[in-house]
């Protein structure tokens, strides 16, 4: 139970600074990793809990790499046109 709630907590605290740090965008893709890192872990415990097999979760870890290449692709290519991850220099509207 105390797994439970610890892993709750991290993806609370995951939320947290997801919602309260927008000044990087770097920033916001670690906060992103960070809650798939708590839901692996909350879903690795649950499916041993209740002894499920695990190809759920190779589904998911393969999903959450191509998730983070790709946030990884974007900032890379964003930091080569504007020189830098600030969201205030980036004009949508350009």
């Amino acid at each position: 139970m105390l797994i439970l709630k610890f892993s709750l907590f991290t993806i609370m605290l995951g939320l947290l600074v997801f919602c309260s740090k927008r000044k990087h965008l770097l920033l916001t893709l670690l906060s992103l990793e960070f809650i798939v890192l708590s839901l692996y872990f909350l879903s690795s415990f649950s499916l041993s809990f209740f002894s499920y097999e695990f190809f759920f979760l190779m589904i998911f870890l393969t999903f959450s790499v191509c998730e983070g290449a790709l946030g990884l692709s974007i900032l890379v290519s964003i930091i080569r046109t504007h020189g830098n991850d600030y969201f205030q220099s980036f004009n949508v509207l350009w």
